[in-house]
């Protein structure tokens, strides 16, 4: 069996949703509340493959809002993640992924280092950010995308924001070695793992994004949205292909500049449906067909029996396993979403 982790996008979401799935002692309650609110199976799962493999899995809502990454409430935000994970293994769930901030939360702050959460100890075997699929899928986006714009790769320059994450480095990766995109352009806010990563690639400009973003012919968003920066205001190409690889995705509704056309990056849409409803009330607009990568990855391992911590630990994404996975992904009937 496998399993999901996630979180819904804010307090008032959560309160919505609360109150559509029966929990009404939840949803007119306020951000103490949620932070107190232990975590909640509230979906079963059954998925068959393109091959006619039927697998089962349950989604784990961890209750934790972006709310809580505040300084204030950050211990809450650890707790919601371990108690989420502690969750999944009690009953049983052999491969789970870490949606969303999950993943953020568990890598940023080390939680690898907390073994036991009451009377669990954790078996991280168990678990995955989901990460190389979600990578994969956006690197898929990119190469079927552009042409659908008139880009041709070979005389592209690249844009990745978020350049030295888990994503945005196998992104790069897979862009250096698997594609012929003519440049580079590396965009973080830590200089050092920036140079590590140019050298690594033997290539890239590290640039600031006012600078970097108008010389893009495609634009990988897979970075938090620094303070005080409005990106509708940098004048991008036209065309310019913008993959949104963030969570929750909003840069359609922030980028009404012409001809700049917004991807829902790591998103896959599967060949059948999919019997659940937590996509409908994380607004998917296919919910039985369409999902984020990072989940699709749980679904992956478990078709494929592989039960282990596929994606695990920061930077450790290479394209060899970006491959390994995106075989799987055709297999077993996932393809990256393209519509505009």
């Amino acid at each position: 069996m496998f399993g999901l982790i996630g979180h819904l996008t804010s307090l008032e979401h959560a309160q919505r949703v609360a109150q559509r799935l029966g929990y009404s002692e939840y949803s007119d309650q306020g951000l103490d509340f949620w932070c107190a609110a232990p975590p909640q199976l509230v979906d079963d799962i059954t998925v068959t493959s393109a091959t006619g493999q039927t697998i089962y899995g349950k989604y784990v809502e961890s209750c934790f809002l972006p709310e809580m990454l505040s300084q204030r409430r950050i211990k809450a935000a650890i707790r919601k993640i371990l108690n989420a994970m502690a969750a999944a293994q009690k009953n049983g769930i052999q491969i789970t992924a870490l949606g969303g901030f999950s993943s953020i939360v568990f890598e940023n702050f080390s939680l690898k280092n907390q073994q036991r959460v009451r009377d669990v100890e954790l078996d991280y075997s168990r678990f995955t950010t989901g990460n190389t699929h979600t990578a994969y899928i956006i690197c898929r986006q990119v190469e079927q995308a552009a042409p659908k714009l008139g880009i041709d790769l070979s005389q592209a320059t690249v844009a990745v924001c978020g350049a030295t994450g888990d994503i945005g480095s196998a992104v790069c990766r897979w862009l250096d070695r698997q594609t012929d995109v003519q440049d580079l352009l590396l965009i973080a806010r830590n200089q050092e793992r920036l140079q590590n990563l140019q050298a690594e690639l033997g290539r890239g400009k590290i640039l600031g994004l006012e600078e970097a973003l108008p010389q893009a012919d495609i634009v990988v968003w897979v970075a938090s949205m620094p303070r005080g920066v409005d990106i509708s205001q940098i004048p991008l190409r036209n065309p310019c292909l913008l993959i949104d690889g963030g969570y929750p995705k909003n840069l359609d509704a922030k980028m009404q500049q012409p001809g700049v056309c917004v991807l829902k990056g790591g998103i896959v849409e599967h060949a059948l449906d999919i019997d659940w409803q937590i996509m409908e009330l994380v607004n998917m607009d296919v919910p039985g067909r369409q999902l984020f990568a990072c989940f699709a990855e749980a679904m992956l391992l478990e078709f494929e029996q592989l039960w282990t911590n596929f994606s695990w630990g920061r930077n450790q994404i290479t394209v060899e396993k970006m491959e390994q996975i995106g075989t799987a992904s055709c297999k077993h009937g996932f393809q990256p979403l393209l519509s505009f």
